[in-house]
């Protein structure tokens, strides 16, 4: 490989760290041609980008980006080196993983890095802990959840007390509004009674002043 080419495969790889906040430095020595083609058909169906380069080449991209963000990166760097990038942070995990089981519980591609959101982890024990690692909109979802049990809870609240009513019709939302706008109803009655019966009250006053 020439200067000019090795340039061109670090300008490469540069455009691509700078492009994802998750790549994984994975070790596919020992793979055979086939098994490396089935793993980067998972990659691809999974929009995963699958790179192979040579440790060296690969260090430098990273030096010239950001030498001390990447650090904890560079002792993974030996043997064969395929670095997977992904807007998922698990997805490569979960590549591996399944790649694993479906070649009899192989041990290959062993991870031996991943960069996440600025987080590293290195060695293939961490291998489990990335395949859990909750993405953004999983988390969006769970805290829209936490914030939706409490109405739920009313809601279901609001249909039992429509039921225990006598009501006969089937529990639907519009029901659910209505008995929401029975409290009101009752609050209001009281007020008017008391405007009503104010006059009254200072009319029977005026002979006992006199």
């Amino acid at each position: 490989m020439t200067k000019e080419q090795k340039n061109e495969v670090i300008v490469a790889l540069k455009e691509k760290f700078s492009q994802y906040s998750n790549f994984y430095v994975t070790d596919t020595e020992s793979l055979t041609v086939a098994q490396v083609g089935k793993l980067r058909k998972s990659c691809f169906d999974k929009q995963v980008e699958m790179k192979v380069a040579k440790n060296t080449l690969i260090r430098k991209a990273l030096e010239q980006l950001d030498a001390e963000k990447y650090s904890g990166v560079y002792d993974s760097l030996h043997k064969v080196t395929a670095l997977m990038f992904s807007d998922n942070p698990k997805e490569p995990a979960l590549i591996i993983s399944s790649f694993r089981k479906s070649n009899n519980n192989g041990e290959k591609p062993e991870l031996k890095a991943a960069f996440i959101n600025g987080d590293i982890y290195t060695g293939d024990t961490q291998l489990k802990a990335l395949t859990q690692i909750k993405t953004k909109n999983e988390l969006i979802g769970e805290v829209i959840g936490l914030l939706q049990s409490p109405a739920k809870r009313v809601l279901a609240a609001l249909l039992h007390h429509h039921e225990k009513g006598g009501v006969v019709t089937p529990p639907t939302a519009e029901a659910a509004v209505e008995v929401a706008a029975e409290p009101v109803a009752v609050a209001e009655a009281p007020a008017a009674v008391v405007a009503e019966e104010a006059p009254a009250a200072a009319d029977d006053a005026a002979p006992t002043a006199e």
